[in-house]
This record gives structure tokens, C-alpha cells and sequence, in this order.
């Protein structure tokens, strides 16, 4: 379960673009830059023109307004071209970051896969079920790191400095404050490293001599305290 809860959550940091959020700032205009309106608008939740904009790995959260002054919300991917758009527009190292980050996730996905069959199966290919989760797990959790430390490196770029100002480089966030879903892939994170560890030690308990005899004693549902 522990397995499964991960890799959605994982799922949910990747695709949403709540990973850096900018200042405050008014449709039409870059950004709020006194500090009394910049209260004043933050506070004033109705006001339509006010919106805080989202990056993410591959896409963003802003506010546009249509010739009849009709403000509305927009979230979507800004990848026009592939991975061959300019590094400006789609960083290099969120590119990487993306690969790795997707790399880990599809490795959680058979982990889910494995987990499920656990309860059936205890070997495959004359390992142990458990033993080959707890592996991939831990690779899975490296591939997410990498992903981690591509993200902030791409921070120096045009795209960043747009939403988090001129003072934001590789590493140094500018105006902008990081959102839920940086550190919610971060948890995810150091949760599948106790996934892994967890793999381990259900391979010890299911191999004890109190397991087998409970086996031979044609049990089919044990439970380990």
C-alpha cells in the first residue's frame, strides 16, 4: 500500500505545476513591485487581475483575459517543441530532470506491479519477489534524486526569470517561493527509499523458520507481528 501511495503521489508532483510560485501581480503586468500594493493585493482575494503565477517541470499556471475582460485561470504544458525547444523556453535541465523523474516513476510502477503479486508469489525467476522490489526501489529513488537536483539548476533560465525576476539563477530562487508539489516529490522521494527498506525486511520475515512452519502447516494467511 505504502508502494502504491508513493508512486501516485510522485505521479501527482510531476504532472502538477505548483513547483515554484512567483509574486503577486496583475493581469497585463509583470509584477507588483511596491510592497504596500503588493499587501493590498494579496489580501484582496476578489479581485479578478490579481493571480499568482505556477512553473512547473513542463508546464504553468498564469491568468489571461479575452477582449470582453473576462479573467480566467490557465494551466498547460508550455512545451511547443518537443524536447528540441531552445533551452530560453524548455531548460536543459528540466528536460533531464523530466527523463529522470519519468525513468523513476515508470521503475515504481513495476514495484506497484510486484507488490500485488507478492501476496500470490514469492520468487520470480528464483528470487526472491521481495529482494528484486526493494532493489528496483532503491534505483527508483536515485533517478528521483537526479530529477530533484536537475530541477534548480535550470532556475537561470529566460522562462524562470519571467515569473521570479531578474535576480534568479542556477540555484537561487529570485522572487519566487517553492510549492507544494517540489516538496511533495521531495517526501515521495524518501519515502520510496523506506519502500526499499521495507522490501528488505519483508524478505527476512517471510523467510523465517516461524513462517516455513506455519507453511507447512498448510496456512495461506500468516500474519507477521
Amino acid at each position: 500500500m505504502l508502494t502504491i501511495v508513493t508512486t501516485l503521489a510522485m505521479l501527482a508532483a510531476i504532472v502538477t505545476p505548483q513547483w515554484l510560485l512567483g509574486p503577486a501581480r496583475r493581469t497585463g503586468l509583470r509584477t507588483v513591485e511596491e510592497p504596500e500594493v503588493t499587501s493590498s493585493l494579496v489580501l484582496d482575494s476578489q479581485d479578478p487581475q490579481v493571480y499568482v503565477p505556477t512553473l512547473g517541470i513542463y508546464n504553468r499556471c498564469t491568468k489571461i483575459h479575452d477582449i470582453d475582460h473576462v479573467f480566467t485561470d490557465s494551466c498547460a504544458p508550455y512545451i511547443t517543441g518537443g524536447f528540441s525547444m531552445d533551452t530560453n523556453d524548455f531548460p536543459h535541465f528540466w528536460k533531464a530532470a523530466l527523463v529522470f523523474l519519468s525513468i523513476g516513476l515508470a521503475l515504481m510502477v513495476f514495484t506497484v506491479v510486484t507488490s500485488l503479486l507478492g501476496c500470490c508469489i514469492r520468487a520470480i525467476a528464483r528470487k526472491s519477489i521481495f529482494t528484486i522490489s526493494g532493489t528496483v526501489q532503491a534505483v527508483a529513488g536515485l533517478f528521483f534524486i537526479l530529477g530533484l537536483l536537475m530541477y534548480p539548476a535550470g532556475w537561470g533560465t529566460r522562462r524562470v526569470q519571467l515569473v521570479c525576476g531578474e535576480r534568479t539563477d542556477a540555484f537561487t530562487i529570485g522572487d519566487c517561493t517553492l510549492g507544494w508539489a517540489f516538496y511533495l516529490a521531495v517526501g515521495s522521494t524518501l519515502v520510496t527509499f523506506l519502500c526499499s527498506v521495507l522490501s528488505v525486511q519483508a524478505e527476512i520475515s517471510t523467510s523465517s523458520d516461524k513462517v516455513q512452519d506455519e507453511i507447512l502447516d498448510g496456512k495461506n494467511l500468516i500474519c507477521l507481528l
